[in-house]
């Protein structure tokens, strides 16, 4: 972080999420992305004495934050680590069941806000884009060993860019030619030339740095073993909370509250009763208008709430 600056964050839908995961206060509750603490701030508003909330996150700087309010609240326990190790660091913690489990997907805003971590191609920086600059590949070392093929793959897939080709091509010719991409208006300026075409008020590298940026971090992958790990960890009556921003993510975690809930008959077994599922939908919530005019970065978010039954989870 720059000395001397504090960059600021809005929690997206932080009554909505808060309302939807809460109903024991004087249970165990998982906030996954910590960020600013937002969220956590108003869990704990909401948890008894007696709760507990256990918190994680990647980045080095939300940690500390994280470990600040530790040390003001003793409920507090803090992980830095990404929510795809929910399960083994809650049992290190003697935790086998959670009363609610909140995952806030959005980077954060003093990550898109801080030059220096390389998210954003509104300022000239390293590009870094990793959540834990601890540990990893930074997007500009990927794109220096990388071959064409790949780049192109992780572009299309990870953001949806139809001209993943291309863009591709620009980044190895350049690499090739003994200029390799390592800044973040480096990389901008090589997609501007690549992409021909693009939709009104959106910059044209708007769909490549999401993709790097998922990519680094692995996010993806991640969100999938967060979710496999949750419904076993959820105590009956338990709540799952995610709120997405993107439609990778949101139909990642749209289809695994769908599998979980929707309740399936054995086709080899017509008579035998419908077997019933670990989870219960209860919905999805978006930001009201006024959220959006106050934080234009809240416009894309969907909250998606589901409920842990009685059953058993099976394999």
């Amino acid at each position: 972080m720059t000395h001397g600056t504090t960059w600021q964050h809005t929690t997206v839908l932080l009554a909505e999420a808060i309302d939807a995961i809460v109903n024991q206060p004087d249970g165990v509750y998982v906030d996954g992305t910590f960020g600013r603490g937002g969220h956590s701030r108003a869990l704990l508003a909401r948890l008894d004495p007696q709760a507990r909330l256990v918190v994680f996150d990647k980045d080095p700087e939300a940690v500390a934050v994280a470990a600040a309010l530790a040390a003001q609240d003793p409920r507090v326990s803090v992980v830095h680590s990404g929510f795809s190790a929910l399960a083994t660091e809650l049992a290190a913690r003697g935790i086998a069941r959670v009363n609610g489990l909140l995952l806030d997907l959005g980077v954060s805003s003093p990550q898109i806000d801080n030059p220096a971590r390389g998210f954003s191609f509104r300022h000239d920086a390293p590009l870094d884009m990793r959540m834990d600059t601890t540990r990893g590949e930074t997007a500009a070392d990927f794109l220096a060993r990388a071959p064409e093929r790949q780049i192109a793959e992780v572009i299309r897939e990870y953001g949806e860019e139809r001209f993943a080709v291309p863009i591709a091509k620009a980044v190895v010719a350049r690499r090739t030619g003994g200029g390799p991409v390592r800044t973040t208006r480096e990389l901008a300026e090589v997609v501007a030339r690549a992409v021909k075409t693009r939709e009104p008020g959106q910059d044209p590298a708007t769909r490549t740095f999401q993709a790097l940026r998922i990519f680094v971090n692995a996010e993806l992958e991640e969100l999938e073993q967060a979710l496999n790990a949750a419904v076993p960890l959820l105590a009956p009556g338990g709540r799952l909370a995610v709120i997405s921003f993107h439609s990778l993510e949101d139909r990642i975690v749209k289809q695994f509250i769908a599998r979980a809930s929707r309740e399936v008959v054995d086709r080899r077994v017509p008579c035998a009763p419908e077997r019933a599922m670990p989870l219960r939908a209860l919905g999805r919530v978006r930001p009201a208008a006024a959220e959006v005019q106050a934080n234009p970065r809240a416009r894309s978010a969907i909250l998606r709430v589901a409920e842990r039954t009685d059953a058993e989870v099976t394999p």
